[in-house]
């Protein structure tokens, strides 16, 4: 049911959250025993008790408003937890897929806290707003506690690896970044079409053109190891950009959802390319990992581009619905 007010924004935007953090709770649940290092396993085990924490705490701001969490949206978040536990358990390298995910994760709950946050103010429920910002301070703790351990993940992922076997392996990050740029490319030409706010859109269409340069350079990586990228994974990520892309068109506050998703795929590219620079490090590739630092710059441009219009975003999608503040 689209909100008429901004109370019951805000109450939809509680249970976006409360099923974010269900998403949350069966990645943290699993994590710590297929993160195949002591130490992340020990940040991931610290985060679940934080996690609980907070799905309680978003829980009882729900029941204090005379509502409850959606059924539906917490099932659809379980499962698509479990999910990607499945494919993280999967990989050859679980750590680095495992800790690169958590990374994008932690920043889409950012985002979701910031829009909360935003919603509480405006409907003038500064309880919320501070529980809000309390989960936020533990969120950006763990964002930096995983960015502080890119290198422990690269290292459990190739630990297992003959020296040989290094220059493959990095073959496999080049094409799964590939990927990535594919679905990214996708993402960005209809974001750019529903973003709202002009300056958004301005800031999705200048980083398509980043986006489709990045694409050249990794092909151009793959090329000069004798590669090529993979046509599989490429149309599987596009065609996930695409349903992503009307699912986002579809929603009553399309900008700041999309803001939102946009921030946390920068961060999923910046996890990726922080490992693929390590990699490239290990298997004596100063090219690549040159590549790689060159995109990270740019994808983290972006990514701070895009949470500076999240005011911006939430304005609008709250005027498109006709909800403002008290």
């Amino acid at each position: 049911m689209t909100p008429t007010n901004i109370d019951e924004q805000l109450t939809k935007y509680l249970t976006d959250v409360h099923s974010i953090e269900v998403q949350a709770l069966a990645q943290m649940r699993a994590a710590p025993d297929i993160a195949g290092d002591e130490a992340l396993a020990a940040i991931f085990a610290a985060h679940l008790a934080e996690t609980e924490g907070h799905e309680q705490l978003i829980r009882e701001r729900l029941e204090a408003r005379g509502a409850s969490p959606s059924t539906l949206k917490d099932s659809a978040g379980a499962a698509t937890g479990k999910g990607f536990v499945l494919f993280a358990k999967a990989q050859p390298d679980t750590a680095g897929k495992l800790v690169a995910h958590a990374f994008s994760y932690e920043h889409m709950e950012l985002a979701a806290y910031d829009l909360l946050i935003g919603v509480a103010e405006q409907a003038g429920d500064e309880e919320t707003a501070e529980v809000a910002r309390r989960i936020r301070a533990e969120e950006q703790a763990m964002a930096e506690r995983l960015a502080g351990n890119f290198d422990r993940a690269a290292e459990a992922s190739l630990r297992d690896l003959n020296p040989g076997d290094l220059r493959e392996q990095l073959d496999k990050y080049l094409a799964d970044a590939h990927a990535l740029e594919a679905q990214a490319t996708e993402l960005l030409k209809r974001g750019s079409k529903v973003a709202g706010p002009a300056s958004l859109s301005a800031i999705y269409e200048n980083h398509l053109a980043e986006t489709e340069e990045h694409r050249q350079l990794v092909e151009q990586a793959l090329e000069a190891h004798g590669s090529s990228p993979s046509k599989l994974k490429d149309a599987a990520l596009r065609l996930g950009a695409l349903n992503w892309g009307a699912f986002f068109a579809a929603q009553p506050d399309t900008p700041a959802k999309l803001a939102g998703f946009a921030f946390a795929f920068e961060h999923l590219e910046i996890g990726g390319y922080e490992l693929l620079r390590r990699v490239a490090t290990r298997a004596g590739d100063g090219e690549t990992e040159a590549i790689a630092a060159r995109i990270l710059a740019q994808e983290r441009d972006a990514a701070d581009r895009i949470h500076e219009q999240f005011p911006n975003a939430l304005d609008a999608s709250l005027q498109e619905q006709g909800v403002g503040a008290r």
